[in-house]
């Protein structure tokens, strides 16, 4: 079997954030005068880069500096929120300390931007686990286009056949699905049922061996 390297998404799989997204999109929605339904921000907002979902909902191209400045308004709530709740995923550092011993390679993936990046390792303390990060600057086209995931497999090193891609997203999966991945189901933001197209399904990362894991998905 060829060696195989790890992709995380980062928003619910390094840590469980889509609940103080939403608190934090819905506020953001409200100002503006959009009364989003659950569906609407599944379809419409999970798993897309700032430049995609604010283009969705205002439903209109936005100058640069007006794009800009409502992405920042919205993570900005989105990390005072969070600030004093904010965990690594169940079970994470001690599966990324077993990626260490087994010597797999490994990158995080995200549609996030980079502040909020630069919070999440601050906060987690999970920085020094990961020398690659692609955060949504280094696309053009969001998930469910591959283009991130192409992206990390190559900074990688690695065929995207020969990844493992961590999503919790209905997009974010298809965009593992489309680079030609694997792609493993993490369970925190839509069920098991929702997540059956994935090669793999997880609640978290609790007793979760990465060699075991490879195994399970490759045979």
């Amino acid at each position: 079997m060829p060696e195989i390297a790890f992709i995380f998404d980062m928003d619910g799989v390094i840590i469980n954030s889509n609940p103080f997204h939403k608190i934090a999109l819905h506020q953001f929605c409200e100002k503006y005068g959009y009364h989003l339904t659950e569906e609407q921000l599944r379809n419409r907002i999970y798993g897309r880069t700032n430049k995609q979902w604010i283009t969705n909902l205002f439903e209109r191209e936005l100058a640069k500096e007006e794009l800009e400045h409502f992405a920042e308004e919205k993570e900005g709530l989105f990390r005072d929120l969070y600030e004093n709740d904010i965990v690594a995923l169940a079970g994470l550092e001690d599966f990324l300390k077993k990626m260490d011993t087994q010597k797999i390679a490994r990158a995080i993936g995200t549609s996030a931007p980079r502040s909020n990046v630069n919070f999440v390792m601050a906060k987690t303390h999970l920085e020094k686990y990961f020398a690659t990060i692609l955060d949504d600057s280094f696309v053009e086209h969001g998930k469910p286009n591959p283009e991130i995931y192409n992206k990390c497999s190559a900074a990688l090193g690695f065929d995207p056949k020969n990844c493992v891609v961590f999503e919790d997203s209905i997009s974010g999966v298809q965009a593992g699905k489309a680079a030609g991945a694997k792609v493993v189901g993490v369970a925190t933001t839509h069920t098991h049922e929702e997540l059956a197209s994935t090669d793999f399904i997880i609640d978290d990362f609790t007793n979760l061996d990465p060699a075991e894991l490879i195994r399970n998905i490759f045979g």
